[in-house]
This record gives C-alpha cells, structure tokens and sequence, in this order.
C-alpha cells in the first residue's frame, strides 16, 4: 500500500496489526489508550518503533508510549470489547479498553511488559467460561489466549504432552487418542481451555482415582506479571509452579503446559443408579470412591415429580480394553443399594463418553438457557457432613429460582489432591455440591436473590470445614480469599509481591 493510500479496517501500524481503529500508544495521564480513526491516512508498511505517519496531533505528544511491535493482533473494535466484557455468568460486565488476540508468546511478553510500564491491568481470557467476571478488566488489557492451541508432537512410548493454554480439552483428547493416550481427568465440559481449568483445578469423576487437573502438570511455561518467561515445574522454580496452579491467574499468565498421559480404554460402561435417600445416596459413593471398584464416580440431584429436589442418580463408569478387563455387572454393583429397577447401564466408545454432555449443551444452546445468567454455587463439603450440609440447600431451593440446570454431588479423595493452591476440606472424602442454575438475565430481583442464597449457603458450609470451588458466583471480599487459601495465603501472596509486584494481573477475582 502507498503512503498516500486508505487503510483498511485492519491497518498494520509499527508491525502491529489493529482492527477498528489505529492504536498509537497509552496516554498514562488519563489511563486511555490513543487511536486515530479508522479512516486516517497511514503507512501501513511501517515496521519501526518510532510514530506512523498519522493526522493525530497525539503522535508527537511525549505522554504517549509506542505500542510493542506484535505478530497478532490489538483491537479496540466494538465488538471485541463487549465481547471481553461478557462471560458465561452474564451477569458481571467490565469493559476493557483493548484486547490482545497474540500471534505468538512473544506477543503476551511484549504487551504484559507495555502494562507494566504505564500500570495497566490486564488479565487472561480463555474460553468465557467463568461465571462472575473473573477473567475481565475495567479499562484494561484482555490477552485472548485462544490462538496459543498448538498441542505438541506425541511419540512412541509418550507419557506427557505439552499443549497451548487456549487448547481445549476436547482438542487435547482427540490428538492423544491417536496414539492410545489420554489426559486421566476431565470436567464434564470438554470444551474449555487448559489454561483455564488449570487456573482453578479442574475437577471431574475421574478425580477420586488421579486427583484434579492441576495434579496431572509436570510442567508450565508462563508469563509472570511482571513480563518475564518462565518454565517452571516441580523442580525448577517450584514457587511459580504452585503459585499458577489453581492460582486463579494472579500470578503468572499459562501459555503452554505438560500434562500427564495414561493408556486410554476402547469402550466405557456407563451406569447411572437412581436413590431416594439422600444418605444411602452419599454412603454408597464414598463406599465407590474407597474401594477404587470404578474409574468414574460422581452424581446428580434432579426434581421428582413435585417439583423437589429428592432424586439421586450416582453416575459411574468401568474403563474396558485394553486398560481393564471387561467390566462385571454383578461385581461392579454389588452392595450398593440403588431403589428397585433403578440401574441403567450403556457401553460407549472412549471419546464418546468424555464428551456425552455435547448434545445436551447443543440443546441448551438451541434453547437460549446457553445467554441466561448463571449464578453457580460451587463448594466442597466435608465428606462426614456432605449429606446433612447440602440437605437444607436442596430443600430450599426453588426450582423458579434454578430454572434449567444441573445439581452435582459426587465425592473426591483428599489424598489425590496435592496442589496447594486447591483448596479442600481436611477430610479423606470431599464431597464436590455445584448448584449451576440458569435465570434470564433481565431477572435481576432472582438473581440477587440466588446470590444471597450462595453466600449463606457457603458460610454455612466454610464454618463446618467446607471451602469453595472458585468457579462460580459467591459474593466474596479480600478477607473472605485469606479464609479460602488459609495456611497456604502466606506464600500466595509472597509469590504476588514477587511475580506481580504492581498488582496489575487478573483483578477480576478480587483476590488482592
């Protein structure tokens, strides 16, 4: 393109490419960024440090620093910042002033340093999914860590593999399937980035046997906050490490992670068993998680025919060939205590089964419950008290106030659970209760009404031992987060002072 020509909407300026308008720098004095109009004359083939050719008299004001030359992409566009400002939750909205679309690490390095320099906040945003704002920043900087996917090479004999935060799961498990391996754990939802689970633990039936996803790393790279690349693992630079791990993005930004392969079953046999005891209920899993009989345990609270919250389907699945032999019905079951012609039994294939809840979410999506507001309690409760703890909250929720969702209530064990930043309570049997409720979002009155409810429901469970699962919608202060992490608080905040000294990294979370 000639000096004299029009950009286009997307205008490589200084070898960064913008969409929307020209970003020319950050004015620190208003804390805003400085663009031309998307129509301004400018030298599209400039790949210097130093101003583009522009009509903006801004250009020669000395407050304004030169934005980083980038191989992705900076936007201002409209529509990306509403879309930055949106999460699955719908319900929290922090606009920011950009977003980073990176074409590379480089591109996270340079911008997270060009925040540091002018003190802007910044946070990283995966796949959407959090519920109460977490990964957006008023005014800030988003880092969309989508385009870091790449899910590296797999070999003979392979054990681990390193992929991009903005991998999914899903993704994940179709490349290693190839080669007979899989991840050992999986949310439900396999459409979420790694980075993202990893922030927080990534909890999921298979957790009884191999703990949460964070348990499965052996090593990350990441940005700190401060803008330095890091890899970090057990042995080196242990302190990053188990500060990024659950670590709810405060420390350190995840670009790449190793996670832990195992041998990968053909075929699942799939069985839910129906309860109308709530305790028989919670006695028979933990009977299923101690034993070790099942590679998948977890369960499921539904609505009887009245409209209360007093069916318990146990879900729980046997890996066949060639990681186990064929599963045995009658071993399988026996001594648990389901209601009478209340067990269903099906064989899947591997892939079929991690990914089962697809035609659900696809009918949710159909149904626009996907863009409802999703005020989520996530708690885990001791295991001794799990029956009498989520008890009261099942008889008292009404389902107006649930609309369409999903009850969880499945145990994990303590032993398997070994990051430091993932909370849980001090019992062998922590038993996950997730209430993911669905309410439109112009229903403010039941929202604030279920928000409420949240936070009674989790001081109740905090003062009996129990701990939060940080993914969902409690209303909570700084004070509240010193309470969650406990013993563990003093080197988290330690790690921020040191790898976020200027406290600009993922302030959605209120954590510091």
């Amino acid at each position: 393109m000639s000096r004299s020509a029009t950009p286009s909407r997307r205008t490589l300026l200084r070898g960064v490419t913008v969409t929307g308008a020209a970003v020319i720098g950050f004015d620190p004095s208003t804390r805003s960024w400085a663009v031309t109009d998307s129509d301004t004359t400018t030298d599209s083939d400039t790949t210097t440090d130093s101003a583009a050719t522009t009509d903006s008299a801004a250009t020669t004001d000395t407050r304004f620093a030169g934005i980083p030359r980038l191989d992705g992409t900076l936007t201002m566009d409209d529509s990306a910042l509403t879309a930055a400002a949106e999460d699955y939750g719908h319900m929290v909205h922090r606009r920011p002033a950009a977003v980073l679309r990176p074409g590379s690490v480089r591109d996270v390095v340079a911008m997270v340093r060009f925040c540091n320099q002018h003190r802007v906040p910044f946070a990283p945003r995966g796949q959407g999914h959090a519920t109460s704002g977490q990964a957006q920043v008023e005014g800030g900087l988003v880092i969309e860590t989508g385009p870091l996917a790449a899910i590296g090479p797999l070999g003979p004999g392979s054990t681990t593999v390193s992929v991009g935060a903005g991998a999914k799961w899903s993704d994940v498990v179709r490349a290693t399937l190839v080669h007979g391996l899989t991840p050992p754990v999986f949310t439900d939802y396999i459409e979420l980035s790694v980075g993202g689970t990893l922030s927080v633990g990534g909890l999921g039936g298979q957790a009884h046997r191999y703990g949460a996803q964070v348990d499965n790393v052996t090593a990350l790279q990441v940005v700190t906050g401060a803008g330095e690349l890091v890899r970090c693992s057990p042995y080196r630079r242990a302190d990053l490490f188990r500060a990024v791990l659950a670590g709810l993005g405060q420390c350190a930004i995840i670009v790449e992670a190793t996670l832990r392969l195992i041998p990968a079953p053909e075929t699942v046999r799939h069985y839910t068993l129906t309860y109308d005891d709530l305790d028989t209920y919670v006695e028979d899993q933990r009977t299923l998680v101690e034993d070790g009989r099942f590679d998948y345990v977890a369960g499921q609270v539904q609505a009887d025919a009245e409209g209360a919250f007093r069916v318990y389907v146990l879900e729980a699945a046997a890996y066949g060939p060639p990681v186990g032999p064929a599963p045995d019905d009658a071993a399988l079951l026996s001594g648990l205590r389901p209601v009478t012609s209340g067990v269903e039994a099906a064989d899947l294939g591997y892939f079929d089964f991690v990914n089962r809840l697809a035609p659900v979410i696809e009918a949710l999506k159909q149904a626009g419950v996907w863009t409802h507001a999703h005020p989520w309690l996530n708690l885990l409760l001791p295991g001794d008290s799990a029956a009498a703890l989520s008890g009261p909250v099942l008889e008292n929720l009404d389902p107006a106030d649930f609309g369409p969702g999903v009850i969880q209530l499945y145990p994990v064990r303590r032993d398997r659970l070994t990051t430091p930043l993932f909370r849980a309570p001090d019992d062998p049997v922590p038993y996950l209760f997730d209430v993911l409720g669905a309410v439109p979002p112009e229903d403010t009155a039941t929202i604030d009404r279920v928000l409420r409810a949240n936070r009674a429901a989790y001081d109740t469970a905090v003062a009996a031992g129990g701990t939060q699962y940080p993914v969902g919608s409690i209303p909570f202060t700084q004070e509240d987060w010193r309470v969650h992490f406990d013993s563990a608080w003093p080197c988290f905040a330690a790690a921020k002072r040191t790898y976020d000294p200027r406290n600009l990294l993922t302030p959605g979370q209120g954590v510091f």
